[in-house]
């Protein structure tokens, strides 16, 4: 009797994980859109332009998720957060998806119960100073102010590598980019260390740019992606592969300009087929259509389209590839297969 009811308990609490693992999704679909959790302001990265229309390489992702889901990369509305609160409303149900220049560490995976679907960019630690300041490297500064953005990694790695090198610091303490832009602009501290792809989104946006320099020190491993809800598998298999889908889609030459074609009647190759749902059932054993990884490609390109659009050397920010570039060419994106 005591074996039976362990098994009846163990089929009911299978069935309610099974619910709970599909939440997400069945919520956003019924609510008919995707909440986005976004940066407060990152030039490059997540904005509002002069209409209010969110753009940038992580409103993209976002945008990319929700075309995926609807066929609509307009289905989203985006909820911008400091570094203090996007782990709460994530955690509180507030949005659905956080894709906020955010990195993966083992304490906000397995503490805070996130799950990290993947890396959208390899970024890491680095120091903007003004010109004027007269430095050439990080281990130059001792004794210097130093703005830092509260609750993020870069706390402890400052902290750690000016304890490696036996120097002093400052911290002033701030809690949005654009705070910390303002405090540095005004002179309240000699040095901005955040990730190095903020640093350059930031310098992009000042009135001089070239009076300011980032030195070549990169103190940290920085890998930066979106996030889901632990214990929601199913949502997070839909983030993840359609992040998988825009890294593959450059891998294999699909493009905005040429999906359409090359989903319009199978071609020579079966990835290509696959990941455009013209062969097998890849989106049915997501919960979507099968024309999902079409649509989020249409939504804006393919991981190298979004990253040279929003971000790239032509940009303002003027980003090269770097580690971001694909594996075959020497970088680190790699995505699992599609079969």
């Amino acid at each position: 009797m005591k074996k039976t009811a362990f098994l009846g308990a163990l089929t009911v609490a299978g069935l309610t994980a099974g619910a709970a693992s599909a939440a997400t999704l069945d919520d956003v679909k019924a609510r008919g859109n995707l909440i986005c959790g976004v940066s407060t302001g990152l030039v490059g990265f997540a904005t509002p332009d002069a209409n209010g229309v969110w753009e940038g390489f992580d409103v993209d992702m976002c945008r990319a998720v929700a075309a995926a889901i609807f066929g609509d990369p307009m289905a989203v509305e985006f909820v911008p957060l400091t570094t203090q609160t996007r782990f709460t409303a994530l955690s509180a149900g507030e949005i659905d998806l956080l894709s906020r220049n955010t990195t993966w560490t083992f304490s906000r995976d397995v503490d805070l119960k996130n799950d990290f679907v993947g890396v959208n960019y390899y970024d890491g630690q680095g120091f903007l100073v003004p010109k004027a300041l007269g430095v050439s490297s990080a281990k130059d500064l001792d004794g210097a102010t130093v703005c830092i953005q509260t609750g993020t990694t870069t706390e402890l790695n400052l902290a750690d590598f000016f304890r490696i090198n036996n120097i002093s610091y400052e911290p002033v303490p701030i809690e949005t980019n654009a705070e910390g832009q303002q405090q540095y602009l005004a002179g309240a501290c000699d040095t901005y260390t955040t990730d190095a792809s903020g640093l350059a989104a930031t310098r992009a946006s000042f009135e001089n740019p070239g009076d300011h320099i980032l030195l070549p020190e990169i103190i940290s491993k920085e890998p930066l992606g979106p996030l889901v809800r632990h214990g929601d598998n199913d949502w997070a298999d839909v983030v993840r592969w359609t992040l998988n889908a825009l890294i593959t889609a450059e891998e294999l030459g699909v493009t905005s300009a040429n999906v359409e074609e090359l989903a319009a009647a199978a071609g020579d190759n079966p990835e290509v087929n696959r990941l455009l749902g013209t062969e097998g059932e890849l989106g049915a054993m997501l919960s979507l259509e099968p024309d999902w990884a079409k649509n989020a490609i249409m939504a804006g390109g393919n991981y190298g389209e979004l990253f040279e659009k929003n971000i790239g050397e032509n940009t303002p920010i003027g980003l090269a590839r770097g580690l971001n570039a694909q594996w075959t060419e020497g970088g680190l994106l790699y995505s699992p297969p599609f079969r």
